[in-house]
């Protein structure tokens, strides 16, 4: 994607503001997979040939899918957006595509998941994201790459754009288009950069992610947290590793870890998708539903230190993670420091310090480029993290180090 001009940036920017704004998402892996409940990369790691796994789609009639559960999860939580799997790697489409009969619609099932969901997220004011994989195993084609098999290359790449507009027009507005699976092949091969161009024309408002091949809007670093000066999201699992439902890993991740993780990404300009897996019969495993409850319940009482809140330029490694928004740093004291702590580097004046959750006043004294909070109870108020707000005056701004005078 060509450097945008003056004109071309300030759309960009109104496109992504609601997102960077959002800050939190839930992503939803659930097909096929969820039958042998192996992981979303059952067919790969297995070896399962396509015939045999296509027998699955005749047992896929999931009586107890509800999608206004799903986003009442998400809303629960304090997502502010949805990401849900319409085909991943094994090509099996949860809508009805006018090109493939490997579909939810035209299986045992015989419904259209992604309508329900979309009409699930609108009803409850919840943004819509889409997940779409390039690849499918299921193609000769994909395999070959467009080098060995032009021809067929060249019918799959049409299948895969086909699907991408029925995705983006059959649905009204849908905020969000996350690609996956492009590897091993080019951004020319697949033809991201018509792909897109239709997409934009269908969906003047959506934002796309980078793994068509192209940059796009935002950046999705896979299970790992970093920082960017490009608007990034990092998607997780709730477990050690599977996207897709797996019992079989009983690791689910602690809400302290989860919620940490939520402001990690914040603290450094990021977004974080976190995922849950669904059954097959369309729940979400209580276990998971109750991580993601947890996390809204931190939400609700410290959510002004994450949603529209970003990075601070001055970092508190041995308290933990900060972030900021307009004239308010918030501390997110995961190290407790007992009765005293320090908040160093602050430029700024200070004039308030409260508890965010509370609202309880601090006491506080500046010395030059360190603060001193005081009056703390001996052990954290919020063992996940506990968040300390300092109002200051103008917008942060760091002080060169003192401690060497």
């Amino acid at each position: 994607m060509s450097s945008p001009i003056n004109g071309e940036k300030s759309t960009v920017e109104k496109r992504i503001s609601w997102w960077l704004e959002a800050r939190f998402g839930m992503f939803i892996h659930w097909g096929l997979y969820a039958i042998p409940a192996r992981g979303e990369w059952v067919m790969y790691c297995e070896r399962i040939p396509k015939d045999e796994y296509a027998l699955l789609a005749q047992k896929f009639n999931p009586k107890k899918f509800d999608a206004d559960k799903w986003v009442a999860l998400a809303k629960q939580a304090g997502a502010k957006y949805m990401v849900l799997t319409t085909r991943h790697h094994d090509g099996f489409c949860l809508w009805d595509s006018s090109v493939s009969d490997f579909t939810s619609v035209k299986t045992a099932a015989k419904r259209d998941f992604v309508a329900e969901y979309v009409e699930a997220c609108r009803k409850a004011g919840m943004r819509i994201g889409f997940y779409y994989s390039l690849l499918d195993w299921r193609w000769p084609a994909y395999w070959d790459g467009p080098e060995k098999n032009p021809e067929g290359w060249k019918e799959f790449r049409n299948y895969v754009h086909a699907q991408v507009r029925e995705l983006m027009t059959n649905y009204g507005k849908i905020d969000i288009l996350w690609y996956d699976g492009a590897w091993p092949h080019s951004p020319e091969a697949w033809g991201s950069e018509q792909l897109n161009a239709m997409v934009r024309s269908l969906q003047p408002e959506i934002i796309i992610n980078n793994r068509s091949g192209l940059p796009e809007d935002f950046d999705t670093p896979e299970q790992r947290i970093e920082r960017s000066l490009r608007p990034w999201e990092a998607c997780m699992t709730i477990d050690d590793l599977w996207w897709g439902y797996h019992p079989g890993d009983p690791n689910l991740k602690s809400p302290m870890q989860l919620v940490r993780s939520l402001v990690k990404c914040v603290s450094g300009n990021g977004n974080f998708l976190l995922n849950v897996g669904p059954k097959a019969d369309g729940t979400i495993p209580p276990e998971q539903a109750a991580r993601m409850r947890a996390i809204g319940r931190w939400l609700r009482r410290n959510g002004e230190s994450i949603y529209g809140a970003g990075a601070a330029p001055f970092q508190q490694p041995h308290l933990g993670q900060v972030t900021m928004k307009g004239s308010k740093v918030y501390v997110h004291v995961m190290f407790w420091p007992g009765r005293e702590m320090c908040v160093a580097g602050i430029k700024n004046r200070v004039l308030k310090t409260y508890m965010l959750a509370s609202g309880k006043k601090l006491l506080f004294e500046q010395k030059e480029d360190r603060l001193f909070i005081r009056g703390l109870p001996l052990r954290a108020p919020d063992p996940i993290d506990t968040v300390v707000v300092l109002e200051i005056e103008g917008e942060p701004e760091v002080a060169p180090p003192s401690f060497w005078k």
